[in-house]
């Protein structure tokens, strides 16, 4: 008898599926068949059932939150059953000490997580029988059947579980010790919040930030452009003016002269390049660039595309879908032609087949082996679904990868791109540009947005020499613009090349590299942490960052915790250990040593933080820690503590003390770092952000020794009526 232990219910029962059997409470009894001549036991995970210990479990002490006990560091790593899924451990643990049970067989999901979910579960219930591994990239029944005929032994995956454990002991580690000091020191600067910091989160909030910081900067000039309307012998195109590399004149009057000089003078076509460019079809999808697809389309986020692909592989329709490879081997293309037959049968792609190529086995741009890593490309399986039946959101990412795969057996796409170079009273230089579509090729299958977009402008037929006149010119003005904020489809992009941008052009190439942030299938997890810490909101698909995060980013400073390369080494390391190229042990040692310059470069950056310029409200359930202490009180000299609500004196029920000021004053949080200068210095630094009406408006608080209540200073020192705290 064998247990078989999927990651899922959902996906325990399509392994079970080929197979005679009958469900149980908490698994699924393979009759016998030929590949289990006495039967089998399906049962399943459910997630990560087990779970590493909380630092109190270690060690009583580290419960309470202190500098003192900082670096936190287990000196061995164990794990413990989740309390909310003990009935199900208990169900798997039952199974597995069965005297009738010879063999395990591990078939968890095809990757790292799937490695470490089972097998620790497997450890955790102090199991030492033979252990298999079920390795599949798509739950079809031919595919499952076929995964069992050819198990691997446990020793093929073991270095996957090694790499997914450090990685979780590493962020343990990072984690515990980055978040404990960070919230400590800032506390003690007044912000009462917990800040999580986090070995990929926190570098991928800095490019966050950084880009934030460069649109809150960025200064907007104004600039100008001149066009010029030419007729050359009845035909009419417009240029725009060049001298050199430039086209905008930064000064308004110096382009109405240009433009004045150019009316009505002769013109000359001076020079005529036409370059013809082909571009072949995009690669096949891998996880990052279905996302970013997705997102650019759909504006679905990533963890919504995760999500929905997810769906759609238990469902036995498409492949792995956590696959970072770009390629398939020869095995999976094998398989096109079947899948092509079946595509044909739906309205939604049979006016694409039959494809123009018959065949990419020999296209080394999509069937690579050497360049299959964990899994291949994501493509539809031979089990492909009625597209009418599924969901709305189901059918977008099916469609994006059934046209993807489609589009790959089609011919290149062919431009033309000319441009001419016109000269009026040899003189003042204009170009046009323009673009013509000579072969659809692929581009008659893949819809994308951009073609909308790009309106391609046809030139007329042009040759050298050839006179006319300028027959309109007209000034325009336009504004330098801020850099974009990332989507959350760049942002996985980003985190892919470890914080390198990436123009539209470059994604495909670089998509191609392992070297990022995460891995393909933690990064919509990461952004999904972002916006559950308040680090990060996400309007209309566009990323800002949050006081919170700022202020988080700017204490960090340049250290390790917020480095993109460092972290994308870190990321390489982990995957050397996945190959066996590098011990695990040695991982984890590294983190530990990290851990103590982690806590100390915090400890010696705080002596020199400066957050004046921050306005910050808390977020957190700690939100404003209640009982800290602010300051002394004006009144009578007694402690100011932080009551809720408000900020009030120690001394209310032993002297009546009134003093009091309001956390909330005009639609305005007033943060404790704010209150401590007020009652040292006797006033605030300006905040913004002051509502009256349909108004804004920036000020100090004071207080008002005479009336005993706060009152605003303006900019210009002149103090105005008083508000009351309350407000």
């Amino acid at each position: 008898m064998k247990v078989i232990i999927a990651e899922k219910p959902d996906q325990a029962s399509k392994l079970a599926s080929p197979f005679k059997h009958k469900k149980k409470q908490g698994y699924i009894e393979i009759l016998p068949t030929d590949l289990f001549p006495a039967g089998a036991y399906v049962t399943w995970a459910i997630g990560h059932i087990c779970e590493l210990l909380s630092p109190e479990d270690y060690n009583p002490q580290w419960k309470k939150w202190t500098l003192q006990t900082l670096p936190i560091i287990p000196e061995q790593f164990r794990y413990r059953v989740s309390k909310s899924k003990s009935k199900q451990f208990q169900v798997i643990k039952q199974l597995l000490v069965n005297r009738e049970v010879r063999e395990i067989i591990h078939a968890g999901d095809a990757g790292r997580e799937g490695e470490l979910i089972i097998r620790t579960i497997i450890e955790t219930a102090n199991i030492k029988k033979p252990l298999k591994r079920l390795w599949i990239s798509s739950l079809t029944e031919n595919a499952v059947v076929k995964g069992f005929n050819s198990l691997l032994d446990e020793t093929e995956t073991r270095n996957l579980f090694y790499e997914a454990r450090s990685r979780a002991c590493a962020d343990w580690i990072v984690g515990m010790n980055a978040s404990r000091v960070y919230t400590l020191l800032l506390q003690q600067q007044g912000f009462s919040d917990v800040f999580s910091v986090g070995r990929v989160q926190t570098p991928t909030l800095a490019l966050i930030v950084k880009r934030e910081k460069e649109i809150a900067n960025f200064k907007s000039d104004p600039f100008w452009e001149v066009f010029a309307t030419f007729n050359i012998d009845g035909k009419k195109y417009e240029g725009k003016w060049h001298k050199g590399q430039e086209s905008r004149v930064m000064d308004q009057q110096m382009a109405e002269k240009i433009a004045a000089f150019c009316q009505g003078k002769d013109a000359r076509v001076c020079n005529l390049d036409k370059e013809r460019k082909e571009y072949q079809p995009p690669y096949l999808f891998n996880l990052s660039s279905l996302q970013a697809t997705a997102n650019r389309l759909f504006k679905y986020s990533p963890k919504k595309t995760l999500d929905i692909a997810q769906g759609l592989y238990t469902k036995g329709f498409i492949s792995y879908p956590r696959s970072d490879s770009s390629f398939l081997t020869k095995e999976e293309a094998n398989m096109i032609p079947e899948i092509f037959s079946k595509l044909s049968l739906q309205e939604a792609f049979q006016k694409y087949l039959p494809a123009p190529i018959p065949s990419i086995m020999n296209n080394r741009r999509y069937v690579n082996e050497k360049k299959v890593t964990d899994h291949y490309a994501i493509i539809p399986t031979e089990q492909v679904p009625i597209t009418s039946h599924l969901s709305g959101d189901e059918q977008k990412i099916y469609d994006l990868i059934a046209r993807r795969l489609i589009a790959a057996h089609y011919d290149v796409a062919i431009f033309d791109y000319t441009t001419v170079t016109t000269l009026v009273d040899e003189r003042a230089e204009f170009i046009s540009k323009g673009k013509q579509k000579i072969q659809d090729g692929w581009r008659k299958v893949l819809f994308d947005d951009q073609d909308k977009k790009d309106k391609d402008v046809i030139l007329p037929i042009l040759i050298n020499d050839e006179k006319g006149a300028v027959q309109q010119v007209k000034v325009k003005e336009g504004k330098t613009q801020a850099p974009n904020r990332y989507t959350e489809g760049q942002l996985i992009t980003l985190m892919k090349t470890a914080g390198k941008h990436l123009n539209n052009e470059e994604l495909e190439k670089v998509l191609m590299k392992t070297e990022g942030l995460g891995t393909e299938a933690t990064r919509a997890g990461i952004i999904t942490l972002l916006k559950q810490r308040s680090y990060i909101d996400v309007k209309q698909n566009k990323v800002f960052a949050t006081d919170k995060a700022i202020l988080l980013i700017e204490a960090i400073g340049e250290k390790i915790l917020s480095s993109p390369e460092m972290t994308a080494k870190w990321e390489q390391r982990l995957s050397e250990i996945g190959k066996g190229k590098t011990p695990h042990e040695v991982f984890i040692d590294q983190t530990r040593k990290l851990s103590h310059k982690i806590v100390q470069d915090a400890v010696g950056q705080a002596t020199t933080w400066d957050f004046k310029h921050i306005e910050f409200e808390p977020t957190s359930s700690l939100k404003y820690k209640q009982g800290v202490e602010v300051g002394k009180c004006l009144l009578c000299g007694g402690q100011v503590v932080d009551k809720g609500k408000v900020y009030g004196c120690a001394n209310y029920r032993k002297t009546k003390c009134g003093f009091i000021i309001s956390k909330r004053i005009l639609g305005k949080s007033i943060s404790q770092a704010q209150v401590k200068k007020l009652l040292i210095e006797g006033k605030t630094d300006l905040i913004k952000g002051f509502k009256k009406g349909e108004k804004t408006f920036i000020a100090s608080l004071q207080w008002n020794h005479i009336e005993q209540k706060v009152s605003f200073v303006f900019s210009n020192d002149t103090q105005t009526k008083q508000e009351s705290p309350s407000s």
